[in-house]
């Protein structure tokens, strides 16, 4: 069986959940392709251009293997079932719901060689649907699901209406998994979801920051990192938490959306631009070195050049460390998709030109108060830089760093002092001291683990 996963980083964890199932009922995975019995396309709605390449690979895996069984599954599954289903050659499809019961569907499709849908009404849905996802393949660092779902409805959003409200995962299930990962070798897990910071809003009593708690005591693991969190989730109560972590890594991801409070509004973000300074400047006063990432939408309904203006120069006073930064994109079905003020697709290709280079900016400036100091990197990943190999990974404060180093480092914790900090990459030597055993690390000792001499 083979599958494709378009969109964003829970798709890709839902894939590895869905691969458990297969795996477990003797299913041998193959590239997508390669001709297959079964492909599965985990598909993506966010945007228009997110269903149009939904559409091309389920067509692809008609292609490769008109007698396959194709299934598909994810946002656009769950939004367009009649239209994915009206697709030539497609056999099954399910939403975001009820896929433990795939394999069945796919043995009743095989008997019955009969087209027919499997999806429901999400916002109906009350409770997690839970999956063990032991190991993930040609990945160093584990992601673990947390939630799924947003209660936010975000004007320019159409997600909770393919993903539904927010539902967490038991605090019990989330330990078991993390400690299941621990033990599998991985050093950092990545606390993901749909939206979060969400997490315990379904609980009675129990948040993201009682969470964070129970997970700084799970034995071998390394590091904790939040995918992504809402300012108006920082909370007091989850600022003290981190501080007091030893776990939880010096990055947040707060998504911002916009710099200017009127568009906010518009995008129904429910904070000002103050409020979310001032949550970003609180847990930054417990957390000094902190790395704040985000994500701007340029190009919104409504945004005026003096907006966008002063949009800018917010972004400029937070010092962000890093901005994903993307032109808005009118989403039918949405309200923002019908608001006034439309702007012309070349102003905002503009406005986002000027934005990634304030972006490259922030980052190089924050990447440079690093020179000469000692990070923790988990190496993921082997590049070649200059006809030279290097070892590459994130640091705790989310700085991509190369390094020379032997394979063995492969998925360790690894000391390594910034010499060249750079944009998007830096450069680091491994440092020679010896390493926590008890963290995973490597114990190197006179050039044991390739310690390299020289700079980049």
């Amino acid at each position: 069986m083979a599958f494709h996963t378009l969109g964003c980083k829970v798709n890709f964890y839902d894939t590895e959940s869905l691969w458990q199932l297969f795996l477990q009922d003797g299913y041998r995975q193959v590239e997508f392709h390669e001709s297959a019995d079964v492909y599965v396309i985990n598909t993506c709605t966010v945007t228009q251009e997110g269903d149009r390449k939904s559409r091309q690979m389920i067509r692809r895996a008609v292609r490769a293997n008109p007698d396959a069984v194709v299934v598909v599954t994810g946002c656009y599954a769950q939004m367009a079932p009649g239209e994915a289903l009206g697709i030539e050659g497609v056999d099954l499809v399910i939403g975001n719901q009820h896929r433990k019961e795939l394999l069945g569907m796919i043995a009743r499709v095989v008997e019955e060689r009969r087209p027919f849908h499997a999806v429901s009404d999400i916002l109906g849905q009350k409770e997690f649907e839970d999956f063990d996802v032991p190991v993930f393949a040609d990945r160093t660092r584990a992601s673990l699901k947390i939630e799924d779902g947003c209660n936010h409805f975000c004007t320019f959003c159409i997600i909770p209406y393919a993903r539904g409200l927010v539902r967490s995962r038991k605090p019990d299930s989330v330990l078991a998994q993390a400690r299941r990962l621990t033990d599998a070798g991985y050093r950092e897990i990545v606390l993901t979801g749909i939206h979060t910071g969400g997490y315990g809003e379904d609980l009675e009593g129990y948040a993201l920051a009682d969470l964070l708690t129970e997970l700084e005591k799970v034995p071998q693991l390394g590091r904790i990192r939040i995918s992504s969190i809402e300012a108006s989730e920082i909370t007091d109560r989850l600022i003290e938490v981190l501080a007091g972590s030893k776990k939880v890594c010096r990055h947040l991801h707060i998504p911002l959306q916009s710099g200017h409070s009127e568009v906010l509004r518009r995008m129904n973000r429910h904070y000002t631009i103050e409020e979310y300074a001032d949550r970003v400047q609180n847990v930054r006063r417990a957390l000094p070195e902190l790395a704040v990432t985000s994500d701007i939408i340029v190009g919104f309904p409504g945004e005026t050049d003096a907006f966008f203006d002063a949009a800018l120069e917010f972004v400029r006073a937070q010092a962000f460390a890093e901005l994903h930064v993307f032109p808005y994109s009118p989403r039918r079905g949405t309200p923002a998709a019908k608001f006034a003020g439309q702007v012309p697709e070349p102003v905002k290709q503009s406005r986002v030109e000027r934005m990634i280079r304030l972006s490259e900016e922030l980052q190089r400036a924050y990447n440079k108060q690093w020179t000469d100091r000692v990070l923790e990197v988990i190496p993921e990943e082997i590049k070649v830089y200059g006809g030279k190999r290097y070892l590459v990974g994130h640091a705790d404060n989310y700085m991509k760093i190369a390094f020379s180093g032997g394979q063995d480092l492969h998925g360790t914790l690894c000391d390594v002092r910034v010499r060249d900090p750079g944009g998007d990459v830096s450069f680091g030597l491994l440092e020679p001291a010896v390493a926590s055993v008890a963290r995973g690390e490597c114990v190197k000792a006179d050039g044991e683990c390739g310690v390299a001499v020289g700079g980049r």
